[in-house]
């Protein structure tokens, strides 16, 4: 039987590690690692006892506990007092610069991108600005084009770059996030989310080590490329059956690079690299340090038809996954100055009601009705996303253009539309029915005013669809 014994050490001076943990950081796994059992992980793995000949400075003298086995290479050391580790600095906003990426050419949002960039959806697109300027060629060549900014002496002050994308719904406290790069004195840092097998292959995937370190990363893996990304995703806190529902570590798109390491990879060490993902990152993960971000809060990527309407109609639930009224982290818009929405005799269930919006005798149910609509009575609407008007016409407008046989800007009397997706300025006759019965999964009907997409109608802004008509 092995005898043991407590020994109390005064005032050593252990090493510094690549990713100190500082009073109060949290860990890879989203949790206070200092006090949990996956201290074990630094105690076992980190700790380095040759100081190189040197010690460590800034530090405290404290004490350490030590338990000790007939077998001194396994011995284990934990700390019991928080002052031998270096204070890290605190992350500084003034430091850190934010790009927003406005998205590519936004094929699989179309036709809701036909007249607009991705972030604009609900305007402006992306151009080729002053003559002789190129089109970006992705994420990376985006940010290449604008080195100039951060080489510029009046910007000399950044030392992080945060990199967002303009197409994702979520609401992050990015110093949060910023502060974890700087804890593990990373080069780069990704955030990211478990993901399920339904999905996966959409996303860029990495592994990690127990560190959260990234050893591996592909972007958007098939077939059995895919299946070997697989990871034990109990590492992050899930349960064991969210492990076996979301087996993967899915890539946000959301980043922090030092900003000389940056500078670097664009310029000099990948020239010809354009994407983030399937290319800067992967390739950087081989001689830099690559960190994982675990956020575990709501996200999800608008991308594409189906996951903006599935989103935006999430909002109405009574118990949402997403919140935009948390009056400890306001959202910010575009101030319209419009009056509350008239509604008149009206049934709503489950819907939300935007401002400046006429309503008259009309039934919503989940559904989501942008500033400045107008239902006239007998309309009904369940399962759409209208967006609104850029503009109101006038009653005496109206009245021309009905009296003219033409269609006003909203929805005419007895109109029932379903399932379906309203974008702005459209012009949608009476007695007419949109609720895709045939389920056509794909269909474009540009002449007529609509497209389908995974089987959800999109009517195209400043559209007409004439009295009558049935889709």
């Amino acid at each position: 039987m092995d005898s043991c014994c407590a020994t109390i050490k005064a005032k050593i001076l252990p090493v510094r590690t690549n990713g100190g943990l500082s009073r109060g950081e949290n860990g890879f796994w989203g949790e206070q690692i200092r006090g949990s059992l996956k201290n074990k992980v630094f105690g076992r793995t980190r700790l380095r006892k040759n100081l190189r000949g040197k010690r460590a400075g800034n530090l405290k003298p404290g004490v350490t506990v030590s338990v000790l086995t007939r077998d001194i290479n396994k011995e284990m050391v934990a700390f019991e007092s928080s002052s031998f580790f270096e204070e890290n600095p605190k992350a500084d906003p003034g430091t850190v610069a934010s790009i927003i990426l406005g998205g590519g050419a936004g094929t699989r949002l179309f036709p809701l991108t036909s007249r607009r960039a991705k972030p604009a959806v609900l305007a402006a697109t992306q151009t080729s600005g002053d003559a002789g300027k190129r089109w970006f060629q992705g994420t990376a060549d985006a940010v290449r084009q604008f080195i100039w900014v951060f080489e510029d002496a009046k910007n000399k002050n950044v030392e992080h770059i945060l990199i967002l994308s303009g197409d994702h719904l979520y609401r992050m406290d990015y110093m949060d996030f910023v502060q974890k790069h700087i804890d593990t004195n990373a080069d780069i840092t990704v955030s990211c989310v478990p993901m399920d097998d339904s999905r996966a292959s959409d996303y860029g995937l990495m592994k990690v080590d127990e560190t959260g370190r990234i050893i591996q990363f592909a972007e958007k893996p098939k077939g059995s490329a895919l299946k070997s990304m697989q990871v034990d995703t109990s590492l992050l806190g899930l349960s064991r059956q969210e492990s076996m529902n979301f087996p993967y570590i899915a890539s946000m798109g959301v980043y922090v690079f030092r900003t000389d390491v940056l500078l670097k990879l664009l310029r000099w060490t990948y020239p010809s690299c354009n994407d983030f993902g399937s290319e800067i990152i992967p390739s950087a993960v081989k001689d830099h340090n690559v960190q994982a971000y675990l956020f575990s809060d709501y996200w999800e990527d608008i991308g594409t038809i189906k996951s903006f309407f599935d989103a935006n109609l999430a909002l109405t639930d009574q118990s949402p996954k997403f919140d935009f009224n948390d009056p400890k982290t306001p959202f910010y818009t575009s101030p319209r100055f419009l009056p509350p929405a008239k509604v008149e005799k009206c049934r709503i269930v489950d819907a939300i009601i935007s401002h400046g919006c006429f309503l008259r005798e009309c039934s919503v149910q989940h559904s989501i009705v942008g500033v400045r609509s107008r239902l006239d009575y007998g309309v009904e609407l369940k399962d759409t996303m209208m967006m609104g008007a850029d503009y109101y016409q006038t009653e005496s407008e109206i009245a021309s253009l009905l009296a003219e046989g033409k269609v006003p800007i909203g929805v005419g009397h007895n109109t029932k539309i379903s399932n379906c997706i309203i974008d702005k300025n459209a012009k949608i006759g009476k007695d007419v029915i949109i609720a895709n019965k045939d389920g056509v999964e794909e269909a474009d009907r540009a002449d007529e005013g609509f497209y389908i997409r995974s089987g959800i109608t999109v009517i195209l802004k400043n559209s007409t669809i004439k009295d009558g008509t049935i889709i």
